[in-house]
């Protein structure tokens, strides 16, 4: 199937024609923020894994919390390649960018692990 544009649907990055630098340079930016935000998740994860002491009471606090964060890290990395390929392929063949589910998987993710964290929490403070 192919767009008005006169180009196939699943169109490579490379299809169309070179967007304005500035543009390509913004989305490379924005691909490299988000694999900052996913070594920071994996890098938190395995602290709180290695480092943090361990609940009294809770032995299995510290992986709740751990391989989550890890998990999110790895998924926010490949998401931010796949969005960085889709957003550029929308430059280049001039259609507007798509609306990135990132920020709603990172909002959701983080809070819910804030709140499996105050659980850990208060049952620890119980358990004593």
């Amino acid at each position: 199937m192919t767009s008005d544009t006169g180009t196939s649907e699943g169109a490579e990055p490379e299809d169309g024609t070179e967007p304005d630098a500035r543009f390509t340079f913004a989305n490379e930016r924005t691909f490299l923020a988000w694999n900052r935000t996913a070594l920071a998740l994996v890098v938190a994860g395995l602290a709180i894994a290695q480092l943090l002491p361990p609940f009294p009471g809770v032995p299995f606090g510290r992986h709740l919390l751990a391989v989550p964060l890890v998990c999110l890290g790895a998924v926010v990395s490949v998401a931010g390649y796949l969005e960085w390929r889709r957003d550029q392929r929308a430059l280049r063949l001039g259609e507007p960018l798509p609306p990135s589910p990132l920020p709603r998987i990172l909002a959701v993710s983080i809070s819910g692990i804030a709140v499996a964290a105050t659980m850990v929490m208060l049952l620890s403070a119980a358990l004593r």
